[in-house]
């Protein structure tokens, strides 16, 4: 046997059994650092599975406090709203979106009435309303964004009178932080915080996302207000963008193929950061498991421990709620 020239510096002995793992570990998971996506539908009674994602459901507005006192039960104090809106309210503007009285808007009322103390993130964008399927208008195949702007405003506006927390504009728009923070203000909604999806690519990964709403485009594809994923530097600039028109949470999407992206953000903002593991992530994992290549619960944790370690304060996961039961009774 060769013996090792005698060196003082052995790392091994900072891992040599669990106990000493766990006091040395630097990074930790909690439950608190989830927010929950949820799917919500019209109807009464309904739960509906979604074929492309294992083990998430639609749900409809009655069973959304059963599902809601889970999370809070498991430590988690923020849900995502997500609503799959009739082909029959879509039209070329998404006028729906505007509506006092739609689904996502409901929801928020019913929730902040039972669950006052839950934290809740509204999706400001136009997809799930537009009969085009993208997250502004189209007019002759170009999304317009100045004119989209004053209807994202409007329908932020709606959700804050609704009572939601925080709106969180995903559509990409340039100057929609700023138009909204605007509106917010000028409509007594001061204290509704935005989440800006600051650095939203233009992923492969959304694709479960999409059925689960039914809001695909419908023609041409996303890149020209999505990011380039060979980009890094152009994610500073928007980082920059939305922090001075007024962003209070900078958000990064997706996040398990963009973990440097999170990295340079964490050095370079004092802000919140938020990051999104989507649908196309949690369900390549379920996928990988399901082939038995790995553990389904060890590869997700690990995925959002790398999330984390990356320099996430906040994770949207549709995870959350499995892997914090994990976490509480582990």
């Amino acid at each position: 046997m060769t013996n090792l020239k005698h060196n003082t510096t052995r790392p091994r002995r900072n891992r040599k059994n669990i106990g000493i793992r766990a006091l040395l570990q630097e990074t930790t998971l909690n439950s608190s650092d989830f927010v929950y996506p949820l799917f919500i539908q019209e109807g009464t009674n309904l739960k509906s599975s979604i074929s492309s994602m294992p083990n998430v459901y639609r749900y409809t507005l009655d069973l959304l406090p059963e599902i809601c006192n889970e999370a809070l039960k498991e430590g988690i104090h923020g849900i995502a709203l997500f609503p799959l809106v009739p082909e029959q309210k879509k039209d070329s503007l998404g006028s729906e979106a505007i509506n006092p009285n739609n689904l996502i808007c409901r929801a928020i009322s019913q929730l902040k009435k039972t669950h006052p103390d839950l934290v809740l993130f509204s999706d400001v964008a136009l997809d799930p309303y537009s009969s085009d399927g993208h997250d502004g208008i189209v007019k002759d195949g170009d999304i317009l964004n100045d004119e989209s702007l004053e209807l994202l405003s409007k329908m932020a506006v709606n959700h804050a009178n609704a009572g939601v927390d925080i709106v969180a504009p995903s559509d990409m728009m340039d100057g929609r932080v700023a138009e909204i923070r605007k509106t917010l203000d000028q409509a007594g909604h001061q204290n509704t915080s935005i989440c800006s999806y600051t650095i939203k690519y233009a992923s492969s990964f959304y694709g479960p996302f999409r059925d689960a709403l039914e809001s695909a485009p419908k023609a041409g594809d996303k890149k020209t207000y999505q990011m380039n994923p060979a980009n890094r530097l152009e994610a500073m600039r928007e980082l920059e963008l939305d922090t001075t028109e007024g962003a209070d949470i900078i958000m990064i999407k997706p996040a398990g193929a963009y973990l440097d992206i999170i990295r340079d953000v964490k050095h370079s903002t004092a802000l919140p950061v938020a990051a999104y593991q989507v649908s196309g992530e949690y369900s390549m994992i379920h996928a990988g498991a399901e082939k038995g290549l790995f553990d389904l619960d060890q590869a997700m944790y690990e995925s959002l421990l790398a999330i984390k370690r990356a320099g996430a304060d906040l994770i949207f996961s549709y995870a959350a709620l499995d892997i914090a039961r994990q976490l509480n009774y582990a």
